[in-house]
């Protein structure tokens, strides 16, 4: 599933086509993905400028000048295609612009998601009504996982991938910043010391600006907007490399299985 970097930059991407657009043709392809799609999403998509775009957790948003947001969910398969020669079956909304651009979001699993939200109501909606503050914001610091981590028992890794406790994080990039953070991932959060809750911060944040950078990670389906693929991969120090030597320490990476998502980590190095 596209993370946090994927999502940022697929909004990236499209930003370049649709800021400041007209949009002539907003054509939803089938009624739903993995909810309905809004019915009246033609109607009132066509026609309308765009305002901007952003991101929250791991949903993109764009938004026009009548008040309303598109929000949408990559899902496990989602992509969005820039200018396509050929529009194919597994392309479920097409949106056009009065300068002669293409957009196609394709996604062959259907586990996606579309929404059209008045732009004021954002805050309440359903899906962002419980979420964390976003990790790249000031507002995530050392404190607000001190906070949040208080008396838990749970895992570390599991804290983290709770949306209420932080926003958009996935399992690539938890794995990845405990491993540069030093700490065990099955440490239960109320365990960890204050003084260690700032490298953590600020490996999270490494962690992402870095991914984002190389246009995230591309495992099966993900693509940019443009269709290059996302390189982050390359930098993983310990997810997908289990029975490959730790990048700090030489000791091989290992693997564990909780929840159904794969752990990986170096147990010398991390505490």
């Amino acid at each position: 599933m596209p993370e946090l970097p994927e999502v940022e930059t697929t909004v990236r991407g499209l930003r370049s086509v649709l800021e400041g657009a007209e949009l002539t043709r907003v054509e939803p392809r089938r009624p739903d993905l993995r909810r309905a799609i809004p019915p009246d999403l033609r109607q009132r998509m066509t026609g309308a400028r765009v305002t901007g775009l952003g991101r929250r957790a791991k949903y993109g948003m764009i938004d026009t000048d009548r008040g309303d947001t598109l929000v949408f969910h990559l899902g496990m398969s989602g992509r969005w295609r820039v200018d396509p020669e050929d529009i194919g079956t597994h392309d479920h909304l097409v949106i056009e612009t009065a300068d002669g651009r293409r957009l196609a979001l394709n996604d062959p699993r259907r586990f996606g998601s579309l929404d059209l939200v008045e732009t004021s109501a954002l805050a309440g909606f359903a899906p962002f009504a419980t979420l964390g503050p976003e990790p790249l914001d000031d507002v995530f610091d050392a404190a607000h996982l001190a906070e949040a981590f208080a008396d838990r028992i749970a895992p570390v890794k599991a804290l983290l991938l709770d949306q209420r406790v932080v926003a958009g994080l996935g399992n690539i990039y938890v794995c990845e910043a405990l491993h540069i953070a030093g700490i065990a991932p099955t440490t239960a959060g109320g365990r960890i010391a204050r003084k260690r809750l700032d490298p953590l911060v600020a490996a999270i944040k490494a962690v992402l600006a870095s991914a984002i950078e190389a246009g995230g990670s591309t495992l099966r389906d993900y693509a940019r907007p443009d269709g290059e693929l996302g390189y982050f991969f390359k930098q993983w120090r310990v997810y997908g490399r289990e029975g490959l030597d730790c990048p700090s320490c030489g000791k091989p990476v290992e693997r564990c299985v909780d929840s159904g998502r794969s752990t990986f980590f170096c147990a010398k190095c991390q505490r």
